[in-house]
């Protein structure tokens, strides 16, 4: 795996995490992304880490969770905007995307969620060319779809 940082993030223990759950979850957010944001690299533990301390509701549990935001491509691109550093405010500090605060990055949480900003910037701008290229697919065939119920012929150029 590629060396993110010069030396291991400083993350310190916090009421709910020690410094050592936190680099393990960092380390299931690099893998996360790295792999593509598939279900399988998902743990229980990012996904708790998600949903209490980073902003996010629960929905409902880890799947509803995944589904709401890994199963199109414009709800990933909506999901990675949380951690893209180049759309930040202008203090750099990306909103919330389900609160529209900032308050997930400051506290006892600011340096693993720092850190997954960090982690992220190296992996968004892939991620979000083959989100929009499976969205684009997606909806392109739903079309193609819709046409053939109506009976209607595309014409090609």
């Amino acid at each position: 795996m590629e060396r993110l940082f010069e030396t291991d993030p400083q993350l310190t223990d916090s009421q709910f995490l020690s410094g050592a759950e936190k680099r393990k979850i960092l380390k299931h957010w690099e893998l996360f992304l790295k792999h593509g944001c598939r279900w399988e690299h998902f743990t229980n533990a990012l996904y708790e880490h998600l949903h209490q301390h980073c902003s996010f509701i629960a929905h409902y549990d880890r799947r509803g969770f995944y589904e709401t935001y890994f199963e199109t491509g414009d709800d990933t691109v909506h999901f990675l905007s949380q951690f893209e550093k180049r759309k930040a405010e202008p203090h750099g500090t990306p909103r919330s995307i389900e609160y529209g605060m900032t308050y997930w990055v400051t506290g006892d949480y600011a340096d693993i969620n720092k850190a997954m900003i960090e982690v992220a910037s190296i992996y968004i701008p892939t991620l979000e060319k083959v989100a929009r290229l499976s969205q684009l697919e997606a909806d392109v065939a739903q079309a193609r779809l819709l046409l053939a119920k109506h009976n209607i012929e595309l014409k090609e150029k």
